[in-house]
């Protein structure tokens, strides 16, 4: 298969990764406010839970929205952050593929919070009454890393604050302009 190559040398892809509840839509809320206009977020959830209504399993139509989505703000010129659980074993494939496409920048974070912490910021969300324990239990891989070593590991013990100042830093969001419109 050949490669398309997406988005231009200045576009940055960040993939955040991580349990439920490890903060990974807080960090990516925190990204888009530091940085202003011209940054997408694409949003597992809302993609497979909203826009599609799907469980989360492999090969499901969400892996290939996600990747469609990501490719069509990167080609506009936007910033992405994709944010998710994004399932090694479901999501490692196009992930790499993503990557291996995109002409700029790409930088993987991997949100590691240990499973009774989980549980302690699952509590706060509003789906803490239908999302039980158990269900919880199921869903939680630790280290759940993909291969190569493309994805820095952040600890639970990373304040949010510190964990988006330090990728606005990494990624070098920080020294670049939002957009104006």
């Amino acid at each position: 298969m050949t490669a398309v190559t997406v988005g231009t040398e200045e576009t940055r892809l960040v993939v955040l990764r991580g349990n439920s509840a490890s903060g990974k839509s807080s960090v990516a809320a925190g990204l888009r406010e530091r940085f202003g206009r011209g940054l997408a977020i694409v949003g597992q959830d809302n993609l497979r839970r909203v826009v599609l209504r799907e469980r989360d399993r492999p090969k499901a139509a969400n892996i290939g929205l996600i990747n469609l989505t990501a490719r069509y703000a990167l080609n506009a010129g936007y910033h992405v952050v994709v944010e998710g659980i994004l399932y090694a074993d479901h999501y490692g494939g196009m992930l790499a593929q993503l990557r291996a496409d995109h002409r700029g920048p790409t930088y993987g974070y991997y949100l590691d919070v240990p499973f009774t912490e989980t549980l302690a910021r699952h509590a706060t969300k509003p789906i803490s009454d239908t999302v039980g324990e158990t269900q919880l239990r199921e869903w939680y891989r630790p280290l759940d890393l993909l291969p190569g070593g493309s994805e820095t590991v952040i600890g639970a013990d990373s304040p949010l604050e510190q964990t988006i100042a330090r990728i606005m830093l990494d990624t070098g969001l920080a020294d670049l302009p939002a957009r104006r419109n």
